[in-house]
């Protein structure tokens, strides 16, 4: 589908030199002379390369139609994310250059939602928090502490994170798997 540069937003998936990329950012921009622009961040899907790039806002831009389904996370190896289709019980995988750090969050079981154009995955929504069991914390000493302290804990996904100092092992805590930041605990 075509479409106008001037209505590209974050997550539309199009086509730029031959290849599927998915918008990152994009800004309308208005200099004082000459036309207006579209300044859009946007990601490769097979490479995980990050460009930016300007059309102009009367340009015509392929614009993919793209479903979103909710999967379920089996497991991941050295190259690819593994998910589940719980309708179907089709399988698919996501390249790991594609998911990025989000996969070194997730556990099996978690439901997401995966990008599919013609039955191809593209690319996942991470969740927008996820909730592990700390496995390996330190001890905190009394007074050891200057506002906002924080120690590295590992969790069952074996990542470490940066939590409070109050935070021990068996405890819950909740994490953004896009930046990888302690958000709470339960």
């Amino acid at each position: 589908m075509r479409t106008n540069a001037g209505n590209l937003k974050k997550g539309d998936f199009v086509y730029y030199q031959g290849e599927v990329w998915q918008v990152q950012k994009a800004d309308f921009y208005s200099p004082g002379k000459g036309s207006a622009l579209m300044k859009a961040k946007i990601k490769n899907l097979l490479s995980g390369k990050n460009i930016e790039y300007a059309y102009k806002s009367n340009e015509q831009v392929d614009v993919l139609n793209v479903e979103s389904i909710e999967m379920q996370y089996l497991y991941k190896d050295n190259e690819n994310i593994y998910l589940m289709n719980e309708r179907t019980y089709n399988q698919f995988t996501v390249p790991l250059s594609v998911v990025g750090e989000v996969a070194n969050f997730l556990k099996e079981g978690t439901k997401l939602y995966v990008y599919l154009h013609n039955d191809k995955p593209l690319t996942i929504r991470p969740p927008m928090s996820v909730k592990l069991k700390v496995v390996e914390a330190e001890m905190a000493v009394k007074g050891d502490t200057v506002s906002g302290a924080k120690k590295p804990v590992v969790v069952e996904t074996g990542v470490t994170v940066m939590v409070p100092l109050f935070v021990k092992v068996g405890e819950t805590v909740i994490i953004n798997p896009e930046t990888g930041e302690y958000t709470g605990r339960e």
